[in-house]
């Protein structure tokens, strides 16, 4: 495969060292059972990475119960809040900086200018809250 679009075509990576591509991913809930399934044997090893715009501020909380997500913005600026048991914990990022979000940690973004991030994440389990 030659080079591809990563805001277009996400990579599944799991065990031993795999990279799969997904062309034309969505997230519709079919989809994402679909995935769900289709990934279900690399269990909590498995990460789905991609670029996603950020041109808007989040409507829902999401969090990740298999592990820890990696957040890189590379254009834009926004703030990833995380809801912790001391109260919100607000990360400012601009662009080229990166943060993590731990495990369970329920996360929204406010976005401040429109832009994209890369994100590798433990999708299995994924759970997502209206703010």
């Amino acid at each position: 495969m030659g080079a591809f679009d990563l805001s277009q075509t996400f990579v599944h990576l799991g065990l031993g060292t795999r990279a799969v591509p997904i062309a034309d991913f969505e997230w519709s809930a079919a989809f994402m059972e679909s995935y769900a399934a289709s990934t279900a044997p690399d269990g909590d090893e498995g990460r789905l990475v991609c670029i996603v715009e950020q041109d808007a501020t989040w409507d829902t909380w999401e969090r990740h119960p298999a592990g820890e997500e990696v957040v890189v913005l590379l254009s834009g600026r926004i703030d990833v809040v995380q809801d912790l048991d001391a109260g919100e914990k607000v990360v400012p990022l601009h662009p080229g900086e990166a943060m993590i979000n731990p495990p369970n940690v329920w996360h929204t973004a406010r976005v401040h200018d429109p832009g994209r991030a890369l994100f590798i994440t433990p999708g299995r389990g994924t759970e997502h809250r209206p703010v």
